[in-house]
């Protein structure tokens, strides 16, 4: 005995490889397809369209493959509308519920197709009044409305334009100065687009940044107003607070590039300052920050969000340590974002990217290759990587962007 289900997808299925995929997905998942329909578009801005058959020895294995081709951009032939079952008790949802994507997302319901409202990745969908949102499992409510299978579901991933544009040719790695220059100046033009389309622009660094000597130039690009928000670590503000009131960082003194006699202490006297200040925008005010990152974003009114974790030392006050809340926050810090740049931070870079809707450009910028792959493998492939120095890449990005952003 088989089990099949017929699909469908639009778009620009070759030139992606999406037809592939497909075509992968069921294979891989130990079922068989049969190709009903495949339309080309004959020019090249025109959309391709496929029909497919696909068949599975059970219907477990069935479900498995469409779950994977809905995800891809895969809908069901059959016009039915979503399946909605009550979550259970608080924080559990029904078995067999829809696990989203970050792409754009539309339901079937009985009134038509709704968008889903807020997309991110690894959240479920709860129907109100018919008005559909992302919801993640922690804050489902007993009886909550949430959606099951994949019947009525769509999913519209971003098709990358067949032209070259900014971003196109920057999926390769770094490998030249001049290579690096040319990519600073598209990342500068998509910063400059991002403003003038009135979206904000979002910067998530790591402590590489004061490690490399991209501090001053980060807060540089905060003072001009280049950055609508910062979410790190508590690192990244230690290791800033050491700069701007010792000259080091994790110890070295970065005029020198020497170990600072009891500069293996200086970290811990830094949060000490801070705390002993009550924060940072305390000891800013108090003089005791006078340069800096969190001095410029004190000075901009930038807000910030410090995520804690088992390693952090101190922490400093403003340093958020219940990892639910600052999921919270940071996810409330990302709404309305254009465009975001990753420094050298790959933990933070991947809860971000898992928080952002497909469309946002994520542009991720670290010395090691496999940093800024691992944000597209797994699963923000609107990720752009960016292979060099995090310090040389600012230096060159603040050069780039000397003026205010124009805004609309």
């Amino acid at each position: 005995m088989t089990f099949a289900r017929a699909v469908r997808a639009e778009g620009h299925l070759i030139d992606t490889g999406l037809m592939s995929r497909f075509l992968g997905v069921v294979l891989e998942g130990g079922g068989r397809y049969e190709i009903r329909r495949f339309d080309v578009g004959r020019r090249r801005t025109d959309f391709s369209a496929a029909e497919l058959e696909v068949r599975a020895p059970t219907r477990g294995r069935l479900q498995s493959i469409l779950d994977n081709l809905v995800a891809l951009g895969c809908r069901l032939v059959e016009e039915t509308p979503v399946r909605l079952l009550p979550a259970p008790r608080d924080g559990v949802a029904p078995e067999g519920f829809y696990s989203t994507t970050h792409h754009r997302t539309r339901l079937r319901l009985p009134g038509g197709w709704r968008e889903v409202g807020s997309p991110r990745m690894d959240a479920v969908i709860v129907v109100r009044k018919d008005r559909p949102a992302c919801t993640l499992l922690r804050d489902l409510r007993r009886g909550d409305p949430v959606v099951c299978g994949v019947e009525g579901i769509e999913t519209l991933p971003p098709f990358q334009a067949r032209d070259a544009k900014a971003f196109a040719f920057m999926k390769s790695e770094a490998s030249s100065e001049r290579a690096l220059e040319v990519k600073v100046r598209l990342v500068a033009r998509a910063m400059r687009a991002t403003r003038a389309g009135g979206a904000r622009i979002v910067a998530v660094p790591g402590p590489v940044v004061v490690h490399t000597g991209g501090a001053p130039h980060l807060a540089a690009l905060i003072r001009r107003g280049w950055v609508d928000a910062l979410l790190t670590g508590n690192a990244l503000a230690v290791h800033d607070a050491e700069q701007a009131i010792f000259g080091t960082s994790l110890g070295v003194d970065l005029r020198t590039g020497l170990p600072a006699r009891e500069g293996h202490m200086n970290h811990l006297r830094a949060i000490n300052e801070v705390r002993h200040a009550g924060s940072l925008a305390r000891a800013v005010a108090g003089g005791r920050l006078r340069s800096g990152i969190f001095h410029a974003c004190v000075r901009a009114r930038v807000p910030y969000v410090l995520a804690g974790s088992i390693r952090d030392d101190g922490p400093l006050p403003d340093t958020e340590m219940d990892l639910l809340r600052a999921q919270s926050r940071y996810a409330e810090a990302l709404r309305g974002a254009g465009l975001v740049l990753v420094l050298g931070s790959m933990l933070h870079g991947i809860g971000v990217g898992n928080m952002l809707p497909s469309g946002v450009p994520l542009v991720c910028v670290d010395i090691h290759p496999a940093v800024v792959t691992k944000l597209a493998d797994r699963g923000s492939g609107q990720a752009i990587g960016i292979v060099t120095d995090v310090g040389a890449f600012l230096h060159r990005l603040a050069r780039a962007l000397r003026g205010r952003p124009r805004r609309t």
